[in-house]
């Protein structure tokens, strides 16, 4: 029997539109995640968020159609330097906002989660240092019940 998706699993659109509001929150809410977090953005960057990670866990391929994919998410990142405990911190604002955002308290479905957000952002810590040039082509990661099935750009 096939297992759905992480993403029907976790409640569609609706669901993965609530985790990218609840983590934006406790990223503005983290003394450390605040300072980047608070700047001005693209005026739809929770829903932006909400449209990749739901690709990311087997939903639409809308960011990869409408945003520019895995090259614009890495673009994004690239070069700015960021370092110390941001990415754990990043992590932690993930998990957290699963529960925030009224995700299933299924234990494999939060490992997947977890498992997800650690390796992403070692990916994009990896293209941190200033003059980090990211790949021009790649595909959005795909993950599911066994973690990473599509790398993306790593």
């Amino acid at each position: 029997m096939s297992r759905s998706s992480i993403f029907e699993f976790a409640g569609g659109e609706p669901a993965f539109l609530a985790l990218a509001a609840a983590h934006h929150e406790r990223c503005l809410a983290d003394p450390v995640l605040n300072h980047p977090f608070s700047h001005p953005g693209h005026p739809e960057h929770v829903q932006r968020l909400a449209s990749y990670w739901a690709e990311v866990f087997g939903g639409p391929e809308r960011y990869s159609q409408s945003c520019g994919g895995q090259p614009a998410m890495l673009a994004m990142h690239a070069g700015t330097g960021a370092e110390g405990d941001i990415g754990d911190r990043f992590v932690r604002c993930f998990v957290q906002a699963a529960d925030d955002a009224g995700l299933p308290d299924d234990p494999e479905l939060r490992a997947a989660l977890a498992g997800y957000m650690r390796w992403a952002v070692d990916v994009v810590m990896s293209y941190s240092p200033v003059g980090s040039e990211p790949p021009s082509q790649a595909q959005v990661p795909r993950w599911s019940w066994d973690g990473l099935q599509e790398a993306g750009a790593a």
